[in-house]
């Protein structure tokens, strides 16, 4: 072999050995950092987040709280309006972090261990057609009405008109608050709470929309929604001349009002915490009282 042909050998080999020497550096460069490859993953399943189900009378709170909440710590929060009852056991059952309810425990449900966190209270309204001229009424013609006893507006001062009577479904807070207060409900031998709404609310309305939605186009229409959530398409009546104001419902002078709670199986712990802990701080009251409510702190 001449001297040029072993030169052109050397050469191809070395460049053969320096090819394999960066092709196992970047390798080894790639192993070195196992991190390095699928970090994004790691960041989509340690992300921060609280879900809570339950009131939807206490939904549209919890949502602006969390809204504020998000943004200044970048927690995701997410919440399911379903109603009280659902909210409650969900917390049971450990299917949410945190359940809402408008309502307060009952029966078996004081018993399963939830930790209880009032947030709010919130006064019940009772609501008519602006169009009806009825001011006001007593507790005992708000039963008398919502059991179908008294069927018409000109037996409690109004015209002669039909009273439609416009209620929640089953599992509402509101509802079961509502019915328990104007005693429109009752416990059977079995411990269980009968309605006595039922047969005679000719309109089941699910959420405040829409009983409000329903009492804002009938004019013969009366129902009860959360305080704060009341506007100038409805009318509210005042209640044993008691007018509903979050003062009134404070001080217990309005006899319709209602906690807002936020329940955890056991003590609430980590982010669930977080969250309760800044709605119970000045900022997260400010928010309680900026949406019509009445703050608890």
């Amino acid at each position: 072999m001449n001297m040029k042909k072993t030169k052109g050998l050397v050469v191809l080999v070395a460049m053969i050995l320096v090819l394999s020497f960066t092709l196992v550096g970047c390798g080894t460069n790639q192993s070195s950092n196992p991190m390095a490859s699928p970090s994004a993953t790691t960041k989509t399943t340690s992300e921060k987040k609280v879900e809570l189900i339950g009131s939807t009378s206490v939904t549209p709170l919890a949502q602006d709280l969390a809204d504020t909440y998000g943004k200044n710590t970048g927690v995701k929060v997410d919440i399911q309006g379903v109603g009280s009852t659902p909210g409650i056991q969900a917390a049971i059952k450990g299917t949410c972090d945190i359940g809402m309810s408008s309502r307060n425990l009952e029966g078996d449900e004081t018993k399963a261990g939830l930790t209880q966190y009032q947030i709010a209270t919130d006064g019940i309204a009772v609501i008519i057609n602006p169009a009806n001229k009825v001011k006001g009424l007593t507790m005992d013609q708000l039963t008398q009405i919502f059991t179908g006893k008294v069927k018409n507006w000109k037996e409690v001062g109004g015209d002669d008109e039909p009273i439609l009577l416009v209620s929640r479904e089953a599992g509402s807070g509101t509802r079961t608050a509502f019915e328990e207060l104007t005693k429109t409900s009752q416990k059977t031998s079995d411990g269980k709470t009968l309605s006595l709404v039922d047969a005679a609310a000719p309109i089941i309305a699910n959420g405040n929309g829409s009983v409000k939605s329903n009492v804002a186009t009938k004019k013969g229409a009366i129902g009860y929604m959360s305080l704060g959530m009341v506007d100038d398409t409805v009318k509210k009546v005042t209640v044993d001349g008691i007018e509903p104001t979050t003062t009134t419902a404070s001080d217990g002078t309005y006899k319709l009002s209602r906690p807002f709670l936020l329940l955890t199986n056991g003590e609430a712990t980590g982010e669930a915490k977080n969250f309760i802990d800044y709605i119970l701080s000045a900022d997260g009251q400010a928010i309680v009282e900026k949406n019509g409510y009445i703050k608890v702190k």
